[in-house]
């Protein structure tokens, strides 16, 4: 069991067992409640019910996926929530991925005007990156958590034994997370990486640990994104405009999918602003079209995708926010860049599927 401890809360990574519920029970909560989705309540959930079972929890099941983390999803969740007679003393666990951590945590922060919850992460993507931090949220509008707060759990259960339930594409979308962390603060952790060719033989527990270790320290220094925070959006002001892009057609993209396609081309707008090096651009590029293949953007997607960059809550002004670097393991967080260096910066992408 690994312990990473931040100011209010604790992050436990390896399995969960009985201290875990003696530690809850000491809480009091008046009653116990589990959000989860129809593919935790399949394959997680059965892992840990006996543990649970003292405390007769409510379990309140939505769908699955990106597309259901909608403010309907969240009134159906709190309607739960008083059909049970939740008051401010219960306690929520969400058990799941991104989708449910952010919508779940929401739910809680906002409804009576606030209820304890637990993470429980369920995949290697919510272990390494939703877990810390305390950014919770729901997409509206076409654009990915763009309704939310800021709130921290009381503590987060990351169990590596729910990586067994996973497919192979939902582990390859949470390693992209950790590609990321190194990427921007750990060229050593980097260099490691590079000799990943089989991401079934890998030790998670440790590389969870060492990814949530580097996100712990940026998140702590800046608990509320005002300048060095901003360095976790690496890939992601491009990434969340794919994903979303991509949300409604048949070739729906897995989070961390989109946001490999939104590494390469900032990579590619870090060579061009920040003076990133191209043996460096070359490295990053074949590594994720390794593990991620490529997907190709239609031109006529590109206005589409500025505008929803535009509506980015990272922006502070008309500008379009990212985070580039200027060096493998290094990170600048407050840098802009204009629509025509962006469309060139897809167009370089879109080029290296020929």
């Amino acid at each position: 069991m690994t312990i990473l401890a931040l100011e209010t809360y604790n992050i436990h990574i390896g399995t969960i067992h009985e201290s875990h519920i003696e530690w809850l029970r000491d809480k009091n909560y008046a009653g116990i409640a589990i959000l989860m989705d129809e593919n935790t309540a399949q394959h997680c959930w059965p892992k840990i019910e006996d543990l649970f079972a003292p405390f007769s929890p409510t379990l309140i099941k939505i769908q699955a996926g990106e597309i259901n983390k909608t403010l309907e999803s969240c009134q159906y969740i709190w309607q739960q929530l008083f059909d049970i007679q939740a008051g401010r003393r219960w306690c929520l666990i969400n058990l799941g991925g991104g989708v449910i951590g952010d919508m779940g945590g929401f739910c809680a922060s906002t409804f009576k005007r606030g209820i304890d919850f637990i993470q429980i992460p369920t995949t290697i993507l919510s272990q390494v990156d939703a877990s810390v931090g305390g950014k919770l949220g729901i997409d509206f509008y076409g654009v990915k958590n763009s309704i939310g707060v800021f709130q921290n759990p009381i503590a987060v259960w990351a169990d590596p034994q729910f990586f067994e339930t996973l497919p192979t594409r939902e582990i390859r979308s949470g390693f992209a997370e950790i590609l990321k962390h190194a990427l921007i603060a750990d060229a050593e952790q980097w260099e490691e990486l590079l000799l990943i060719s089989e991401l079934n033989k890998i030790d998670w527990t440790s590389w969870v640990a060492r990814s949530v270790s580097i996100k712990r320290s940026i998140v702590e220094e800046d608990p509320h994104e005002h300048g060095l925070r901003k360095a976790l959006n690496f890939g992601h002001t491009i990434g969340h405009a794919v994903e979303s892009y991509f949300l409604d057609t048949e070739k729906h993209l897995l989070h961390g999918e989109a946001i490999a396609i939104g590494m390469i081309c900032e990579a590619w707008i870090s060579v061009q602003q920040l003076g990133l090096r191209e043996e460096e651009l070359q490295e990053i590029t074949s590594l994720l079209l390794w593990h991620y293949g490529h997907q190709f953007i239609p031109a006529g997607a590109y206005d589409e995708l500025i505008a929803t960059m535009k509506q980015d809550k990272k922006n502070t002004d008309a500008r379009i926010a990212f985070s580039l670097l200027p060096a493998i393991g290094e990170v600048e967080p407050m840098e802009t860049a204009e629509e025509l260096v962006i469309m060139a910066a897809l167009d370089f992408y879109n080029r290296l599927g020929h």
